[in-house]
């Protein structure tokens, strides 16, 4: 539906001069008109940020404050996931379930001390504030600020690029927060990112988003980076993007995600379950109902990049799967793919086949991430 909507349709981010300016490319996403590549091209833009540090713009995303002596506990109930225990400062990957158990969306959260700051999906927002409030709004007040800029600087020399403008946010570690400011501007910095690389994602006023955007690009070590790469960095790290490997038709468990789960959530106390679809996933997780697939990661034998809802077949010619997300690897130089396929076939090292263009391209079940991630733990 996205692609079908007239460029006067679309909203635009705090950075959309900006894009312009520097020659993007610009494409319907998430109701939004979004740099796709920037003149140098999506394999350039991709290594840049594998070799030195690239600058998204994520401003499309839906950024949250839950604040009240209540929130995390009220927050809990949505997500299998420990929010109560969750220090100051300290960040946290969560998903937003079904009475289904099924993923309605994935987020980031960090405890901010006086409010949860909660990060939702672009195309997800508007239907996950609308479920927050309708479920939690009479524990905690709910306040959406969605035109604030979201920016991430990603690349093994982001930390050097960042210091310059703001120094000490060298001293944060994976997953965590911190306050900071630029020029008088508040910025809220957190030690992640979606490309298996270090880096940080950055939130700073509307107003003030391009005036700091353009702070880091005069930095030596850092370009602009569009959707394209993003899509295919996160793809090589391993990680999901929703709408391909996860939606509303997946539980966590299928999803390969129990990681996201703690075990506080999962296995007896008194906050175990009491989330939506509780009984379902732990069900899964426990082995008494068991799933039928699971995602995967994959590696192509040969030179064919094999493109998400691309049929996977056994040897036999069953269709055992479907490709939801797939590209050729710039870093890995292989074709590499992400897919949910029937549990029997989903050992590392099994052979299947992916039907692309009425042609068999072998394929093997490989280990995930693609290539090694390299977030700075301290």
């Amino acid at each position: 539906m996205e692609s079908r909507l007239s460029a006067t349709d679309l909203k635009t981010t705090p950075l959309h001069a900006l894009h312009l300016e520097l020659g993007g490319r610009m494409v319907p996403f998430a109701g939004y008109s979004m740099p796709v590549q920037f003149p140098a091209g999506l394999i350039a833009e991709h290594r840049q940020t594998r070799e030195a540090a690239g600058l998204f713009d994520v401003s499309h995303m839906g950024q949250l404050r839950l604040e009240g002596p209540d929130a995390a506990a009220a927050f809990e109930t949505l997500v299998p996931v420990d929010v109560i225990g969750l220090g100051v400062d300290k960040q946290r990957y969560g998903l937003l379930l079904t009475d289904e158990g099924t993923i309605v969306d994935d987020l980031m959260m960090v405890n901010r001390g006086d409010h949860l700051f909660v990060i939702v999906n672009g195309a997800c927002k508007d239907g996950d504030l609308a479920l927050i409030q309708q479920r939690i709004g009479s524990r905690c007040k709910v306040v959406p600020m969605f035109d604030r800029g979201l920016l991430a600087l990603q690349g093994p020399k982001a930390v050097d690029a960042v210091k310059r403008l703001v120094p000490g946010v060298e001293q944060l570690v994976f997953m965590t927060g911190g306050a900071f400011t630029w020029e008088g501007s508040d910025l809220y910095i957190t030690r992640s990112g979606y490309t298996g690389e270090d880096g940080f994602e950055i939130s700073v006023a509307a107003d003030r988003a391009e005036a700091f955007a353009r702070a880091l690009l005069d930095q030596p070590e850092v370009k602009p980076i569009g959707l394209g790469a993003r899509n295919s960095l996160r793809l090589e790290a391993g990680l999901c993007l929703y709408g391909n490997d996860i939606d509303t038709t997946t539980t966590p468990v299928e999803a390969a995600l129990n990681w996201a789960m703690q075990k506080v959530r999962r296995t007896g106390g008194a906050r175990a379950g009491g989330f939506p679809g509780a009984d379902k996933v732990l069900a899964q997780l426990d082995g008494t109902q068991p799933v039928a697939r699971k995602r995967v990661g994959l590696i192509a034998l040969e030179r064919v990049p094999v493109r998400e809802h691309t049929e996977l077949q056994d040897a036999d010619g069953r269709k055992v799967g479907e490709v939801t997300s797939g590209l050729l690897g710039p870093t890995i130089d292989k074709p590499v793919a992400m897919a949910y396929v029937d549990v029997a076939h989903a050992a590392p090292g099994t052979r299947l086949n992916a039907i692309v263009r009425g042609k068999a391209v072998p394929m093997e079940i490989a280990p995930m991430p693609f290539v090694p991630q390299r977030y700075h733990r301290g």
